[in-house]
């Protein structure tokens, strides 16, 4: 809820009750960006998804049309790797070109199995009076013209947002929000360590942030020892 990092012990705010520490670790992680359009949570696990290298093997999406939604290396990604399962891979963006790597963009668009939907969002994900994914309207953002695409999969590719408000003024940030660490997973205030999501923004894996965890663990365990020299 809240954290007072201008002293040790430090003093964390949690459930309205102050717990006071001589060391953090901050494993808060980020959040997907959603599109915020009627259906996405209502939908979410039973046709939306936002990771596609956790989802896109299921048998509900296997020789399935499918949508991605983004443009940038993720959305790429992910537009790739379902060919690899769904039939055809529909790639909407708000604009007539990719943010992506031109590498990361031609191969995505001389892949035959990916067709970009350019200068579009998708303003609902519909699911025909069943409780899946059947489709998504989109919106033209020139023309305002809509359309419906039917898809078994919604696959969203727009980013992520760290979960670090609390320690914004206090701990070094990049411009997106990521914690960045000054040495190892030590941030700039001595005593408080980083490990995961929350500042890692390449890999986002699980085993990543396992192995970032343990290395934060030891480093902290390293710095109490010290401190009681």
């Amino acid at each position: 809820e809240a954290v007072d990092l201008a002293k040790q012990p430090f003093v964390l705010t949690v459930d309205g009750k102050p717990v006071e520490s001589e060391t953090i670790i901050i494993a808060s992680g980020a959040s997907h960006r959603h599109l915020g359009v009627e259906g996405e949570q209502k939908l979410e696990n039973k046709g939306v998804t936002y990771c596609a290298t956790c989802d896109g093997a299921l048998p509900m999406f296997r020789n399935q049309s499918l949508v991605v939604v983004g443009g940038g290396d993720s959305a790429c990604e992910e537009a790739l790797y379902l060919t690899r399962f769904g039939s055809v891979v529909h790639l909407v963006h708000r604009r007539e070109t990719l943010r992506a790597s031109k590498i990361m963009a031609e191969r995505a668009l001389s892949n035959p199995k990916i067709k970009p939907i350019w200068d579009t969002v998708v303003t609902e994900v519909l699911n025909g009076r069943q409780d899946k994914v059947t489709g998504v309207r989109l919106k033209n953002v020139k023309t305002n013209g809509e359309s419906v695409l039917d898809c078994a999969g919604v696959f969203v590719a727009i980013g992520h947002v760290p979960n670090t408000e609390i320690f914004k003024g206090v701990l070094d940030m990049d411009p997106a929000g990521y914690i960045v660490p000054k040495r190892g997973t030590a941030t700039n205030v001595p005593g408080v360590f980083v490990a995961g999501d929350c500042a890692d923004k390449v890999y986002r894996q699980a085993v990543t942030a396992a192995g970032l965890g343990c290395a934060a663990a030891i480093e902290a365990e390293r710095y109490l020892a010290a401190q009681n020299q």
